[in-house]
């Protein structure tokens, strides 16, 4: 017995042990990812902020963070290396950390609309001066001042001003001939 329980101390064995403090995110009461100290994380903070970072230490629910400035640097030969220029250190609350990963737009995109509606209406006026130019008898009035309204229309759309809109209607039965 005495041999077996000196054997015993010299045989290494090996054990595993969890990190002193982690965060673990939950859905549903299914965990979806578990952080740690030394692991990477990407969120959205509350002020709005996407912040992607190495986890330094996680105590008292705070994440301590490590960001990394990297740079692409030309060289001589034309190719380009890495650089690690720097680093930020962040400290943020659980409560801080709005969304995992980045968090999407929703809604109705008004400037990106109305860039379209502008560019459309720039396009048809000019082809309306063109065909007024080339042939009088297939010009459209109508269709002219419908583009100036729509560019019009874009162009305050992209600028984020309100608009209020007004819809004219006018008859005409040579459109399209």
């Amino acid at each position: 017995m005495k041999s077996f329980l000196s054997i015993l101390l010299f045989i290494s064995t090996a054990s595993w042990s969890q990190s002193a403090d982690f965060i673990q995110l939950k859905k549903h009461n299914k965990t979806i990812a578990t952080y740690y100290s030394g692991s990477h994380i990407a969120f959205t903070a509350e002020s709005g902020a996407f912040i992607e970072a190495t986890i330094n230490g996680i105590k008292n629910d705070t994440l301590y963070l490590q960001q990394f400035i990297i740079r692409y640097l030309p060289t001589t030969i034309g190719t380009y290396i890495i650089d690690t220029a720097g680093s930020y250190h962040y400290k943020y609350h659980y409560k801080q950390v709005v969304a995992i990963g980045q968090k999407e737009k929703s809604g109705f995109n008004t400037k990106g609309s109305g860039a379209a509606l502008l560019s459309g209406g720039i396009l048809i006026t000019l082809g309306s001066g063109v065909v007024y130019l080339a042939d009088r008898k297939k010009f459209s009035a109508p269709l002219l001042l419908a583009s100036v309204g729509l560019g019009t229309l874009g162009y305050f759309m992209a600028k984020g001003k309100s608009v209020a809109v007004v819809c004219l209607s006018v008859k005409s039965t040579n459109w399209f001939i």
